[in-house]
């Protein structure tokens, strides 16, 4: 059992990833264990005794740094033209997948909401389309005007777009350079180069950002700054279990907690 887990992670398995398999493996054996198939289970340890735990703490930018971020993409001649994508993934949660799988079709501007139904994956040099991460990944999500006004502006600006069919879905809605979709790896890339240079050349630095990064970020604001029911906002953010939404981005907080008491006028 150990040595799977080793080869797990020389496979570039990420340790959290292994951790969620071992807990199937876990229940599997225990299963074995009661019906007297083996005597014990094989997967009660600590991963964390086996391999090293690198995974990254998950951070929410603050108000401050998001406004540092969007300023410089909106003065950035090469960044800015990420910067609609960036309004949306802070301002919907989308995962992104789903942004990079967004067609012209999946806008309701009318009503003001995204229907999120599909993702986009590239994957060894081809593109293809799945189903969201989770059965309750298929949501719509409504729109700021912010949002609305972002989505306008890159469905006007797209340049040399091709005649893309994946699955059933055309009409993409973030391209790249060559008019093709864009993709999660490609927008690791350039959020990681982007917050390169801006560290370059500013003496507030800001953290290492990622798409999920943007993602967090919203959930953990209207988590904690809103009076939103806590099941909606479950649902907005497509998560399978309620607990996924409330303890990894619902943050107590003093301030916070002073607030509560001011609201119910403790």
């Amino acid at each position: 059992a150990t040595e799977w887990v080793k080869r797990m992670k020389e496979k570039g398995y990420a340790y959290q990833t292994i951790n969620n398999y071992k807990r199937s493996l876990i229940a599997a054996f225990h299963t074995a264990v009661e019906r007297d198939y083996v005597r014990k289970n094989p997967f009660l340890f600590k991963t964390s005794d086996v391999i090293e735990n690198d995974t990254e703490e998950k951070i929410a930018l603050t108000d401050t740094q998001t406004d540092m971020l969007l300023q410089f993409l909106q003065t950035d001649c090469t960044y800015k033209k990420h910067y609609n994508a960036v309004i949306v993934l802070l301002n919907t949660g989308l995962r992104i997948s789903e942004l990079c799988g967004l067609t012209v079709n999946d806008i309701d501007f009318e009503n003001k909401h995204i229907n999120v139904d599909h993702q986009l994956i590239f994957d060894k040099g081809e593109y293809r389309i799945e189903k969201p991460k989770t059965d309750c990944g298929v949501r719509e999500i409504p729109m700021s005007e912010s949002v609305c006004k972002a989505l306008k502006d890159e469905i006007n600006i797209r340049k040399n777009a091709q005649p893309v069919k994946i699955g059933e879905y055309t009409d993409f809605i973030f391209l790249n350079k060559k008019g093709l979709p864009m993709y999660n790896s490609a927008y690791s890339v350039v959020f990681s180069s982007m917050i390169k240079k801006y560290n370059k050349h500013h003496k507030e630095q800001l953290p290492k950002i990622s798409p999920h990064t943007l993602r967090h970020t919203y959930c953990t604001n209207i988590a904690n700054k809103t009076r939103i029911n806590p099941k909606v906002l479950q649902y907005i953010m497509g998560h399978k279990n309620f607990t996924t939404t409330w303890e990894h981005y619902a943050h107590g907080s003093a301030e916070l907690a002073k607030e509560e008491y001011r609201l119910l006028g403790i």
